[in-house]
């Protein structure tokens, strides 16, 4: 409900918007965008509907699928490009396909801190996604949600945490990549990722969108997500979610595709979604956290300040998640 009454404020805003029929320089753009997103469909559909109230001589076309499907896609295009922009997708993922993209300093760059951007301008964060631990109130004691990485491989909770494969998913890889890094080396992040591993006891998810979905529905007591899967059941009474002492933030990202047809329009698109007028509204009416360091939000989101973060090293997560992914999935397989 808390959702639904929040799209259509949003809309409502866009139609009061369209309703006024102020005309300014904004109607001087035309042309075609086309905008490929792994977002939800309330952030993707409140969004793009903003960018229509603003800007409504530009058609925009919508292609929504998994980040991973959409950057193979970008791949599959890169010698007649389809699309202008991705919007959406965690940045260690884009900035796997930083060939594929192309170098742009959005309007807004002065109000987002270097962490949450390429260093050369190929993606630029738009939305921080801390990692939380998910839990379902009437089947675990508060006492008993752990706080840490290696919480999770306690006993009592074996066979209760539901967690998706880092080979089907990008948030997955982060939650493994943030184990190993937090601990001392890599070879004892390894030593507790093998714990955490016997801990779930088969059980795996083929999609992270669902492990969220398994705790809230009571199969599972506790689940491994990010921020804003989590905070989807902030008025639920039974859910709650904890952030780990040690966490990531790597953000969802927003990225100008190389050669793309419509760049003026990408480029109009990409300022937009950054500014302080939307960044505010996709945070507090679809809980999206900012990435600008000017806009407030919710109380259910700890402040970033709190969160302290993991030092990924991100040169060497890029450059060996397939290494990484397929020793996850040969001890998986030879525990189970």
């Amino acid at each position: 409900m808390k959702k639904f009454l929040a799209v259509l404020l949003v809309l409502s805003m866009v139609f009061t918007l369209c309703a006024c029929g102020k005309k300014t320089d904004d109607s001087k753009y035309t042309g075609k965008l086309v905008v490929y997103s792994p977002h939800d469909a309330d952030p993707l559909n409140a969004g793009v509907a903003q960018f229509e109230a603003k800007y409504p001589n530009i058609d925009v076309e919508v292609i929504a699928a998994g980040t991973g499907e959409l950057c193979q896609r970008i791949v599959a295009e890169a010698e007649n490009p389809q699309g202008d922009v991705l919007w959406g997708g965690g940045a260690d993922t884009l900035a796997a396909y930083n060939d594929y993209f192309q170098p742009y300093v959005c309007a807004n760059d002065e109000f987002i801190g270097d962490a949450y951007k390429d260093a050369d301008g190929y993606w630029i964060g738009e939305s921080p996604l801390p990692m939380v631990f998910i839990y379902n109130k009437t089947m675990l004691d508060e006492a008993d949600v752990p706080t840490t990485w290696e919480g999770l491989c306690n006993e009592n909770l074996k066979g209760k945490i539901a967690y998706c494969s880092p080979s089907k998913s990008g948030s997955a890889y982060t939650q493994l990549c943030t184990m190993l890094f937090s601990q001392p080396t890599i070879d004892e992040g390894w030593d507790l990722v093998k714990r955490f591993i016997a801990n779930l006891d088969g059980k795996l998810q083929d999609s992270s969108g669902n492990c969220h979905k398994l705790v809230a529905s009571g199969e599972y007591a506790l689940g491994v997500t990010i921020e804003k899967s989590a905070v989807l059941y902030a008025d639920n009474p039974d859910i709650g979610f904890v952030y780990p002492e040690q966490n990531s933030a790597v953000p969802d990202g927003v990225a100008l595709i190389k050669d793309c047809p419509n760049e003026e329009n990408a480029k109009l698109f990409i300022d937009f979604v950054l500014s302080q007028e939307v960044q505010n509204i996709l945070c507090n009416d679809l809980d999206l956290r900012p990435v600008r360091d000017d806009v407030s939000y919710p109380e259910y989101f700890r402040p970033a300040s709190d969160i302290k973060t993991v030092a990924l090293d991100q040169q060497y997560v890029n450059e060996h998640k397939a290494e990484i992914v397929d020793k996850f999935t040969e001890v998986y397989q030879g525990t189970f």
